[in-house]
């Protein structure tokens, strides 16, 4: 690495932090440092993250494509899970794309425009996969709970509102977060040590007050990430509370055979996302915070097909069936 730049990085990252005034003459430009500043890691790096966004591509476009594609999957659960699916696409396609151009061209540098447009996408698909793990509890909790109400109560109707309102709260939780960056203020060259436009990492380099903006963050969390939270652990504290008193064993079995893959699901989304933030507060290290971003950001949609295909029967008939052309898309 060359020291002139290491050299102009730290003095760049010293009037960050010292609270200099912003650039009046024109749009701050923003550098995504990613993970590490190794010139010979890059190829590897490139290499990597190129090799599992693919792979996230086709794992839940498969998922998508085979329940268009099966009538025996045109149910509430798999219907929220092409959901859950083509969000899983959405939140990869913000992020990783941008970080291999950057990496093939040698660049760091993404626009004031670009940086808020990603930390908007970002907010919401994120906020869109913490409602849709919601939905699916809830269905899980009537398939097992009300067994035989499950097809009138879980209608077609209730599952399109569902989705309309969970998009609705991702979008207005995204909106109040970025509306409220936009009035922030930044020095002319910002270095952002991560790999994308994150908002907690704008608001710790931004030359205003961010006090207002974190209140918001807590906020905002507390009520559009807590009441879904909240109807995760209310559905399986009943699910496991009917399962309990099933007389049973193989009902039990059968029962809890089929929250596995949503309970999987859960863990890694909310596990990674805790782990990040705990990881946050307990370190000031900026190259800690860039790896593990990769965490929710990478990880849950990377896994998500492999929990769902190879913890469920249905839908693994449904991908070969799609792979060896036995269906065809509708």
């Amino acid at each position: 690495m060359n020291p002139f730049i290491d050299n102009m990085r730290n003095m760049d990252m010293k009037v960050i932090r010292s609270g200099a005034t912003s650039n009046q003459t024109g749009a701050p430009v923003f550098l995504l440092l990613g993970l590490t500043d190794d010139r010979d890691l890059q190829p590897v790096l490139f290499c990597l993250f190129l090799s599992m966004y693919l792979v996230t591509l086709l794992g839940n476009l498969l998922i998508v494509l085979a329940v268009v594609s099966d009538p025996h999957l045109h149910t509430p659960m798999y219907f929220f899970l092409s959901h859950l699916s083509f969000t899983d696409i959405c939140i990869s396609t913000c992020t990783i794309p941008k970080m291999l151009e950057n990496i093939r061209t040698q660049t760091q540098s993404i626009t004031y425009v670009g940086c808020m447009a990603q930390t908007f996408f970002v907010i919401v698909f994120t906020s869109l996969e913490n409602c849709l793990l919601a939905a699916m509890a809830y269905d899980r909790y009537v398939a097992i709970c009300h067994p035989l109400r499950y097809t009138v109560i879980m209608n077609q109707l209730l599952c399109t509102l569902l989705i309309v309102f969970s998009l609705s709260i991702a979008v207005t939780n995204a909106l109040i977060h970025t509306l409220m960056a936009l009035r922030l203020s930044f020095t002319s060259q910002v270095l952002v040590p991560t790999f994308f436009c994150e908002l907690a990492q704008l608001l710790k380099l931004s030359c205003s007050d961010t006090s207002i903006n974190n209140l918001l963050i807590y906020l905002v969390a507390a009520i559009f990430g807590g009441i879904p939270v909240s109807g995760i652990i209310f559905s399986y504290t009943r699910i496991v509370s009917s399962v309990l008193r099933m007389p049973s064993a193989k009902g039990k079995q059968k029962a809890f055979s089929t929250c596995g893959s949503h309970v999987s699901v859960v863990a890694v989304f909310y596990g990674t996302t805790f782990w990040v933030y705990i990881s946050s507060a307990a370190s000031e290290s900026s190259r800690t915070s860039a790896i593990t971003s990769v965490l929710y950001i990478v990880v849950p949609p990377l896994m998500n097909p492999f929990i769902y295909s190879l913890r469920n029967k249905d839908m693994k008939g449904a991908v070969r069936g799609l792979l060896s052309g036995k269906r065809s898309v509708l």
